[in-house]
Protein backbone atom coordinates (compact mmCIF):
# COMPACT_ATOMS: atom_id res chain seq x y z
CA UNK A 1 0.00 0.00 0.00
CA UNK A 2 1.43 3.80 -0.51
CA UNK A 3 3.31 5.11 2.18
CA UNK A 4 2.23 8.52 3.05
CA UNK A 5 4.18 10.90 6.01
CA UNK A 6 4.69 14.18 6.78
CA UNK A 7 7.35 16.15 5.87
CA UNK A 8 9.24 19.89 5.65
CA UNK A 9 10.31 21.49 2.64
CA UNK A 10 14.11 22.60 3.00
CA UNK A 11 14.49 23.98 -0.12
CA UNK A 12 12.97 24.65 -3.76
CA UNK A 13 15.51 23.14 -5.89
CA UNK A 14 13.69 23.65 -9.37
CA UNK A 15 10.41 24.93 -10.61
CA UNK A 16 8.63 25.79 -13.49
CA UNK A 17 4.84 26.35 -14.54
CA UNK A 18 4.24 22.56 -14.77
CA UNK A 19 6.56 20.86 -11.68
CA UNK A 20 8.04 22.00 -8.42
CA UNK A 21 10.97 20.27 -6.92
CA UNK A 22 12.01 20.71 -3.27
CA UNK A 23 14.35 19.36 -0.53
CA UNK A 24 11.98 17.66 2.11
CA UNK A 25 12.90 17.07 5.44
CA UNK A 26 10.86 13.34 6.41
CA UNK A 27 11.71 12.17 9.78
CA UNK A 28 15.28 12.12 9.93
CA UNK A 29 15.80 11.86 5.86
CA UNK A 30 16.62 14.43 3.36
CA UNK A 31 14.64 13.45 0.34
CA UNK A 32 14.32 14.64 -3.19
CA UNK A 33 10.10 15.15 -3.55
CA UNK A 34 7.71 16.90 -6.62
CA UNK A 35 4.76 18.55 -6.68
CA UNK A 36 2.55 19.87 -9.52
CA UNK A 37 1.42 23.43 -8.70
CA UNK A 38 -2.16 22.93 -10.89
CA UNK A 39 -2.92 20.56 -8.00
CA UNK A 40 -1.03 21.70 -5.33
CA UNK A 41 -0.93 25.62 -5.41
CA UNK A 42 2.41 27.51 -4.35
CA UNK A 43 5.08 25.65 -2.14
CA UNK A 44 7.38 27.97 -0.57
CA UNK A 45 10.93 26.50 2.54
CA UNK A 46 9.39 26.13 5.65
CA UNK A 47 6.13 24.39 4.67
CA UNK A 48 4.92 21.18 6.11
CA UNK A 49 3.86 19.01 3.61
CA UNK A 50 2.28 15.46 2.91
CA UNK A 51 4.40 13.36 0.92
CA UNK A 52 3.59 10.12 -0.97
CA UNK A 53 7.07 8.27 0.12
CA UNK A 54 6.64 4.89 -2.19
CA UNK A 55 8.68 5.12 -4.78
CA UNK A 56 11.50 5.93 -2.06
CA UNK A 57 10.98 3.05 0.06
CA UNK A 58 10.73 0.62 -3.14
CA UNK A 59 14.10 2.10 -4.04
CA UNK A 60 12.39 3.15 -7.99
CA UNK A 61 14.09 3.96 -10.97
CA UNK A 62 12.43 6.64 -12.78
CA UNK A 63 10.19 7.02 -10.02
CA UNK A 64 12.38 7.19 -6.98
CA UNK A 65 11.21 11.00 -5.38
CA UNK A 66 8.62 11.19 -3.18
CA UNK A 67 5.41 13.10 -4.83
CA UNK A 68 4.03 16.20 -2.79
CA UNK A 69 0.27 15.59 -2.44
CA UNK A 70 -0.63 18.50 0.39
CA UNK A 71 0.77 21.83 1.34
CA UNK A 72 -0.56 21.82 4.92
CA UNK A 73 0.76 25.71 5.30
CA UNK A 74 -0.28 26.48 1.71
CA UNK A 75 -3.62 28.16 0.20
CA UNK A 76 -3.71 25.22 -2.40
CA UNK A 77 -5.65 25.40 -5.30
CA UNK A 78 -8.28 29.01 -5.79
CA UNK A 79 -9.40 28.35 -8.96
CA UNK A 80 -10.42 25.60 -11.78
CA UNK A 81 -9.44 25.21 -15.00
CA UNK A 82 -11.82 26.07 -17.95
CA UNK A 83 -12.32 22.58 -18.75
CA UNK A 84 -14.55 19.68 -17.48
CA UNK A 85 -12.90 16.70 -18.35
CA UNK A 86 -11.54 14.82 -15.32
CA UNK A 87 -8.39 13.15 -15.60
CA UNK A 88 -7.42 10.25 -12.70
CA UNK A 89 -10.85 10.00 -12.26
CA UNK A 90 -12.45 8.63 -8.86
CA UNK A 91 -8.72 8.93 -6.88
CA UNK A 92 -7.81 11.37 -4.55
CA UNK A 93 -5.38 13.04 -7.37
CA UNK A 94 -8.27 13.50 -10.04
CA UNK A 95 -7.63 16.86 -11.86
CA UNK A 96 -9.67 18.35 -14.75
CA UNK A 97 -8.37 19.69 -17.80
CA UNK A 98 -9.49 21.45 -20.84
CA UNK A 99 -9.58 18.44 -23.84
CA UNK A 100 -8.90 19.60 -27.24
CA UNK A 101 -12.02 17.61 -28.08
CA UNK A 102 -14.19 19.15 -25.04
CA UNK A 103 -17.37 21.28 -25.67
CA UNK A 104 -16.20 23.83 -24.13
CA UNK A 105 -12.56 24.13 -25.89
CA UNK A 106 -12.43 26.19 -28.82
CA UNK A 107 -11.15 23.37 -30.66
CA UNK A 108 -14.36 21.38 -30.56
CA UNK A 109 -16.00 22.37 -34.22
CA UNK A 110 -12.60 21.36 -35.65
CA UNK A 111 -12.63 17.80 -33.66
CA UNK A 112 -15.81 17.24 -33.84
CA UNK A 113 -16.30 14.91 -37.02
CA UNK A 114 -12.90 14.38 -37.55
CA UNK A 115 -12.05 10.73 -37.66
CA UNK A 116 -8.70 10.46 -39.31
CA UNK A 117 -5.02 12.08 -39.85
CA UNK A 118 -4.98 12.56 -43.47
CA UNK A 119 -1.91 9.92 -44.15
CA UNK A 120 0.15 11.46 -41.37
CA UNK A 121 3.03 9.25 -40.27
CA UNK A 122 3.60 8.39 -36.52
CA UNK A 123 6.87 6.74 -35.11
CA UNK A 124 5.80 4.42 -31.97
CA UNK A 125 8.25 3.96 -29.43
CA UNK A 126 8.37 1.22 -26.47
CA UNK A 127 10.60 3.38 -24.68
CA UNK A 128 10.31 7.53 -23.52
CA UNK A 129 13.67 7.69 -24.42
CA UNK A 130 13.53 6.86 -28.02
CA UNK A 131 11.47 10.17 -28.64
CA UNK A 132 14.62 11.57 -28.48
CA UNK A 133 15.94 9.77 -31.38
CA UNK A 134 12.75 9.69 -33.08
CA UNK A 135 12.68 13.26 -33.49
CA UNK A 136 15.96 14.23 -34.30
CA UNK A 137 15.81 11.35 -36.82
CA UNK A 138 12.26 13.93 -38.71
CA UNK A 139 14.52 16.84 -37.81
CA UNK A 140 17.61 15.44 -40.28
CA UNK A 141 15.82 14.57 -42.94
CA UNK A 142 13.08 17.43 -43.21
CA UNK A 143 14.08 20.32 -40.85
CA UNK A 144 10.91 22.28 -41.61
CA UNK A 145 8.69 19.18 -40.82
CA UNK A 146 6.37 20.37 -37.60
CA UNK A 147 6.64 17.39 -35.19
CA UNK A 148 4.13 16.57 -32.33
CA UNK A 149 4.65 14.00 -29.38
CA UNK A 150 1.64 12.25 -27.89
CA UNK A 151 2.48 11.18 -24.47
CA UNK A 152 0.33 7.95 -23.54
CA UNK A 153 -0.67 6.95 -20.19
CA UNK A 154 1.30 4.01 -20.36
CA UNK A 155 3.58 4.89 -17.62
CA UNK A 156 4.04 8.75 -16.36
CA UNK A 157 1.12 10.47 -16.02
CA UNK A 158 2.49 14.12 -15.41
CA UNK A 159 3.89 15.03 -19.05
CA UNK A 160 5.72 17.90 -16.33
CA UNK A 161 8.02 14.58 -15.05
CA UNK A 162 9.51 14.36 -18.54
CA UNK A 163 12.60 16.37 -18.41
CA UNK A 164 13.68 15.12 -21.81
CA UNK A 165 10.28 16.60 -23.58
CA UNK A 166 11.08 19.90 -22.30
CA UNK A 167 14.63 19.55 -23.51
CA UNK A 168 13.29 18.98 -26.84
CA UNK A 169 11.06 21.41 -26.75
CA UNK A 170 13.61 24.05 -26.70
CA UNK A 171 16.28 22.42 -28.69
CA UNK A 172 13.18 22.79 -31.22
CA UNK A 173 13.17 18.67 -32.30
CA UNK A 174 9.55 18.40 -30.71
CA UNK A 175 7.39 21.58 -31.96
CA UNK A 176 3.71 20.43 -30.10
CA UNK A 177 2.87 18.02 -27.21
CA UNK A 178 -0.38 16.04 -26.28
CA UNK A 179 -0.78 14.53 -23.33
CA UNK A 180 -3.67 11.18 -24.06
CA UNK A 181 -6.07 9.40 -21.48
CA UNK A 182 -5.23 9.68 -18.12
CA UNK A 183 -1.66 11.04 -18.94
CA UNK A 184 -1.62 15.20 -18.34
CA UNK A 185 0.32 18.68 -18.66
CA UNK A 186 0.41 18.78 -22.62
CA UNK A 187 -0.21 21.99 -24.68
CA UNK A 188 -2.93 19.82 -25.85
CA UNK A 189 -5.30 17.21 -23.64
CA UNK A 190 -6.85 14.65 -24.95
CA UNK A 191 -9.27 11.59 -24.09
CA UNK A 192 -7.59 9.17 -26.00
CA UNK A 193 -4.82 8.22 -28.66
CA UNK A 194 -7.37 8.91 -30.99
CA UNK A 195 -8.37 11.84 -30.69
CA UNK A 196 -5.10 12.82 -29.43
CA UNK A 197 -3.70 11.78 -32.60
CA UNK A 198 -6.04 14.01 -34.26
CA UNK A 199 -5.99 16.83 -32.19
CA UNK A 200 -1.92 16.61 -32.81
CA UNK A 201 -2.94 16.86 -36.75
CA UNK A 202 -5.58 19.16 -37.38
CA UNK A 203 -5.16 21.82 -34.35
CA UNK A 204 -1.41 21.25 -33.58
CA UNK A 205 -0.72 21.31 -37.52
CA UNK A 206 1.51 18.28 -36.92
CA UNK A 207 3.28 17.14 -39.77
CA UNK A 208 4.60 13.68 -37.89
CA UNK A 209 3.82 12.73 -34.48
CA UNK A 210 6.22 10.61 -32.14
CA UNK A 211 4.19 8.50 -29.80
CA UNK A 212 5.66 6.76 -26.38
CA UNK A 213 4.56 6.61 -22.99
CA UNK A 214 6.56 9.06 -20.57
CA UNK A 215 8.81 7.94 -18.16
CA UNK A 216 9.01 4.71 -15.70
CA UNK A 217 7.77 1.83 -17.86
CA UNK A 218 7.28 -1.86 -16.38
CA UNK A 219 8.03 -5.16 -16.75
CA UNK A 220 7.50 -8.36 -15.11
CA UNK A 221 9.78 -11.24 -17.13
CA UNK A 222 6.23 -12.35 -18.34
CA UNK A 223 5.62 -13.05 -21.95
CA UNK A 224 2.65 -10.25 -21.89
CA UNK A 225 2.88 -7.85 -18.36
CA UNK A 226 4.69 -4.92 -19.89
CA UNK A 227 4.09 -1.35 -20.47
CA UNK A 228 5.40 -1.18 -23.93
CA UNK A 229 2.51 -3.59 -25.30
CA UNK A 230 0.78 -0.65 -25.71
CA UNK A 231 3.09 0.11 -28.83
CA UNK A 232 1.27 -2.08 -31.02
CA UNK A 233 -1.93 -0.89 -30.29
CA UNK A 234 -0.78 2.68 -30.91
CA UNK A 235 0.09 1.51 -34.26
CA UNK A 236 -3.53 0.34 -34.87
CA UNK A 237 -4.47 3.65 -33.86
CA UNK A 238 -2.44 5.47 -36.57
CA UNK A 239 -3.73 2.54 -38.66
CA UNK A 240 -7.43 3.02 -38.05
CA UNK A 241 -6.92 6.64 -38.52
CA UNK A 242 -5.61 6.60 -41.79
CA UNK A 243 -2.09 7.23 -40.68
CA UNK A 244 1.11 5.27 -41.36
CA UNK A 245 2.29 3.80 -38.44
CA UNK A 246 5.99 3.38 -38.12
CA UNK A 247 7.18 0.98 -34.78
CA UNK A 248 10.32 2.09 -33.46
CA UNK A 249 12.64 -1.04 -32.47
CA UNK A 250 13.97 -1.39 -28.91
CA UNK A 251 17.73 -2.78 -29.33
CA UNK A 252 20.42 -3.45 -27.13
CA UNK A 253 23.89 -4.88 -27.48
CA UNK A 254 24.35 -3.74 -23.90
CA UNK A 255 22.02 -5.43 -22.01
CA UNK A 256 23.10 -8.70 -20.02
CA UNK A 257 19.06 -9.96 -20.02
CA UNK A 258 18.86 -12.32 -22.82
CA UNK A 259 15.29 -11.42 -23.22
CA UNK A 260 16.24 -8.08 -24.21
CA UNK A 261 19.27 -8.63 -26.03
CA UNK A 262 19.51 -7.37 -29.57
CA UNK A 263 15.50 -6.97 -30.46
CA UNK A 264 13.92 -7.31 -26.68
CA UNK A 265 11.16 -9.50 -26.30
CA UNK A 266 8.71 -6.35 -25.42
CA UNK A 267 9.09 -5.00 -28.97
CA UNK A 268 8.22 -8.56 -30.81
CA UNK A 269 5.74 -9.33 -28.78
CA UNK A 270 4.18 -6.00 -29.16
CA UNK A 271 4.85 -6.40 -32.94
CA UNK A 272 3.61 -9.86 -33.43
CA UNK A 273 0.28 -10.07 -30.64
CA UNK A 274 -0.50 -6.31 -29.97
CA UNK A 275 -0.31 -5.31 -33.32
CA UNK A 276 -2.88 -6.08 -35.68
CA UNK A 277 -2.58 -4.23 -38.81
CA UNK A 278 0.39 -4.19 -40.80
CA UNK A 279 3.07 -1.23 -40.40
CA UNK A 280 6.03 -0.39 -41.31
CA UNK A 281 9.58 -1.87 -38.73
CA UNK A 282 12.16 0.66 -38.97
CA UNK A 283 15.26 -1.22 -38.87
CA UNK A 284 18.66 1.40 -38.57
CA UNK A 285 22.00 0.22 -40.65
CA UNK A 286 24.11 -1.80 -37.83
CA UNK A 287 27.44 -3.59 -38.11
CA UNK A 288 27.20 -7.01 -39.79
CA UNK A 289 27.23 -9.56 -36.81
CA UNK A 290 24.52 -7.00 -35.25
CA UNK A 291 22.42 -6.17 -38.11
CA UNK A 292 22.41 -10.52 -38.59
CA UNK A 293 20.95 -10.76 -35.31
CA UNK A 294 18.26 -8.72 -35.47
CA UNK A 295 16.92 -9.82 -38.66
CA UNK A 296 17.18 -13.16 -37.16
CA UNK A 297 15.08 -12.28 -34.42
CA UNK A 298 12.43 -10.57 -36.28
CA UNK A 299 12.13 -13.42 -39.03
CA UNK A 300 12.02 -15.91 -36.14
CA UNK A 301 8.83 -13.37 -34.44
CA UNK A 302 7.56 -13.79 -38.13
CA UNK A 303 7.77 -9.91 -38.05
CA UNK A 304 9.42 -10.05 -41.66
CA UNK A 305 6.17 -11.84 -43.10
CA UNK A 306 3.45 -9.58 -41.09
CA UNK A 307 5.04 -5.87 -41.20
CA UNK A 308 7.04 -4.10 -44.08
CA UNK A 309 10.60 -4.02 -42.87
CA UNK A 310 12.98 -0.86 -44.42
CA UNK A 311 15.87 -0.58 -43.79
CA UNK A 312 17.06 3.72 -42.63
CA UNK A 313 20.02 4.93 -41.57
CA UNK A 314 19.83 7.07 -38.06
CA UNK A 315 23.28 8.51 -38.19
CA UNK A 316 22.08 11.68 -38.83
CA UNK A 317 19.23 11.47 -36.07
CA UNK A 318 22.37 10.96 -33.77
CA UNK A 319 24.43 14.07 -35.07
CA UNK A 320 21.89 16.21 -34.78
CA UNK A 321 21.01 15.33 -30.89
CA UNK A 322 24.92 16.11 -30.51
CA UNK A 323 24.98 19.23 -32.42
CA UNK A 324 21.72 20.70 -30.15
CA UNK A 325 23.67 19.40 -27.15
CA UNK A 326 21.25 16.53 -26.08
CA UNK A 327 22.48 13.76 -24.14
CA UNK A 328 19.31 11.22 -23.65
CA UNK A 329 19.90 7.88 -21.92
CA UNK A 330 17.82 4.91 -21.09
CA UNK A 331 18.26 2.20 -18.10
CA UNK A 332 20.53 4.46 -16.56
CA UNK A 333 22.93 3.83 -20.27
CA UNK A 334 23.66 6.84 -22.44
CA UNK A 335 23.75 7.15 -26.09
CA UNK A 336 27.60 6.28 -25.99
CA UNK A 337 27.21 2.96 -24.08
CA UNK A 338 23.71 1.79 -26.22
CA UNK A 339 24.01 3.67 -29.44
CA UNK A 340 22.03 0.98 -31.66
CA UNK A 341 18.99 2.10 -29.45
CA UNK A 342 19.27 5.58 -30.20
CA UNK A 343 20.07 4.73 -34.14
CA UNK A 344 16.85 2.57 -34.19
CA UNK A 345 14.58 5.69 -32.61
CA UNK A 346 16.64 7.75 -35.49
CA UNK A 347 15.77 5.35 -38.38
CA UNK A 348 12.38 5.26 -37.30
CA UNK A 349 12.21 8.84 -37.78
CA UNK A 350 14.04 9.17 -40.71
CA UNK A 351 11.52 6.50 -42.54
CA UNK A 352 8.80 8.93 -41.45
CA UNK A 353 9.91 11.91 -43.08
CA UNK A 354 10.62 10.16 -46.17
CA UNK A 355 6.71 9.99 -46.24
CA UNK A 356 5.62 13.55 -46.19
CA UNK A 357 5.13 14.84 -49.32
Amino acid sequence: MASFRQGRVLMITAESAGIVEAEVEVGTERVPAAGFPHMLGPLRAGDRVIVNMTGIDLALGTGGAGFILWNLDGAGITELSEGHIVKLRYTPWQTEVLAAEAPESPHHETLREADGVDGMPVVVAGLHSQVAGAAAGIKAARQEARVGYLMTDGAALPLAWSRLTGELRAAGLIDVTCSSGHAFGGELEAVNDFSGLAALRRVGGADIVVAAAGPGVVGTETKLGFSAMEQGQVLDVAAALGGRGIAALRISFAEERARHRGVSHHTLTALSIAARDACTIAVPHLPPAQAHMVDRQLGEAGLAARHDLVTAHGEPGLVLLDERGLRPSSMRRDLSEVPELFLAAAAAGNVAAGYLG
